[in-house]
């Protein structure tokens, strides 16, 4: 059990040291819903033809709420005004992009140097039109070792950890990863209620109608 956790963690260590930037990025719709789409979407998606794709990307939207399709214009606004620096073409692309995407504004922010922590920026959760909490212009970032975004959940609290990577990039760091239990129900959680699916049974008949690849 050690040696499969321990399998575990560098393998975790070698994807986020990569980053994000090895995800889709020859379509350009795929990619940038990538993170909010179900397991069973992007299955479906890769195995469509070019008009079975189109066909998908309207119905994507239209088996979700208006209210959904708002939240998620707004989120990519905010990223592609923030994150721009890190991905020029796919500022969603990102680490912190993804995370912003899927669970909105954090409760809060730390910046962390050394041991030390330097900065606590607190912001309301959960609306988007609240300040930028990733404005940097006045701060030296590169004085900084890693940035600490914290949500919480249900009566526990989820942290994502992120280090400067220069000229101009954050990385999920691996520590993310550890002691962090309930890092993937928080984003099923967020996934399912902001972007929540209507009737899923019907809405995968309509999917396996498209043209699919031969």
């Amino acid at each position: 059990m050690k040696i499969k956790n321990l399998f575990l963690f560098f393998f975790i260590l070698v994807l986020t040291g990569c980053g994000l930037n090895y995800l889709p990025s020859k379509d350009s719709w795929y990619a940038k819903h990538y993170f909010i789409m179900q397991d069973f979407e992007r299955d479906t998606y890769k195995k469509l033809t070019d008009a079975g794709r189109l066909e998908f990307q309207k119905l994507f939207w239209e088996v979700r709420s208006p209210l959904a399709k708002q939240q998620f214009d707004a989120r990519i606004a905010y990223i592609e005004k923030v994150y721009k620096t890190e991905n020029h073409t796919q500022p969603w692309n990102t680490d912190r992009a993804r995370v912003y995407l899927l669970n909105g504004p954090p409760a809060s922010i730390d910046y962390r140097q050394n041991n030390d922590w330097m900065m606590s920026i607190q912001q309301g959760t959960g609306n988007t039109s609240s300040q930028d909490v990733n404005d940097r212009s006045n701060e030296d970032i590169q004085a900084n070792t890693a940035e600490v975004w914290l949500y919480p959940y249900d009566k526990y609290f989820v942290y994502y950890v992120f280090t400067f990577s220069s000229p101009n990039s954050w990385k999920l760091s691996p520590y993310t990863y550890q002691n962090n239990r309930y890092l993937q129900q928080l984003e099923q959680l967020n996934k399912d209620l902001t972007y929540r699916i209507n009737d899923e049974d019907a809405y995968k008949a309509k999917l396996a109608a498209l043209p699919h690849k031969k």
